[in-house]
């Protein structure tokens, strides 16, 4: 999970863009800050539904676990940059939804 945190992290740092201030870009810099100050909490990340296949009693393997993992971070991840993306773009019900949604997919525990 430290790694996990790590490049969400490094990809934070990378994507931030020195343009305009947009509709949503402090709250965007607040959560991404946020998110960064998380990175030394090894229970912090994004987190995703429980699968049906996951309630159905049987136990979850390494591999199983760690895609879950990846599958959570590239949704995290797209979520943020359709924020950022829909933020350049001066939309800001569409950048406040899709911040909102990023939110909820990270866990700070």
């Amino acid at each position: 999970m430290k790694a996990t945190n790590t490049l969400i992290a490094a990809v934070l740092l990378l994507s931030i863009a020195p343009a305009h201030a947009g509709p949503c870009s402090s709250a965007i810099a607040q959560f991404e800050q946020a998110v960064r100050g998380s990175a030394k909490n090894p229970a912090a990340g994004p987190t995703a539904s429980q699968t049906t296949g996951a309630q159905t009693g049987r136990q979850p393997t390494p591999d199983s676990v760690k895609r879950a993992d990846e599958d959570a971070r590239a949704t995290f991840e797209a979520a943020l940059a359709r924020a950022k993306s829909l933020d350049a773009q001066g939309d800001q019900a569409g950048c406040t939804q899709a911040l909102a949604d990023a939110q909820r997919m990270y866990s700070f525990r």
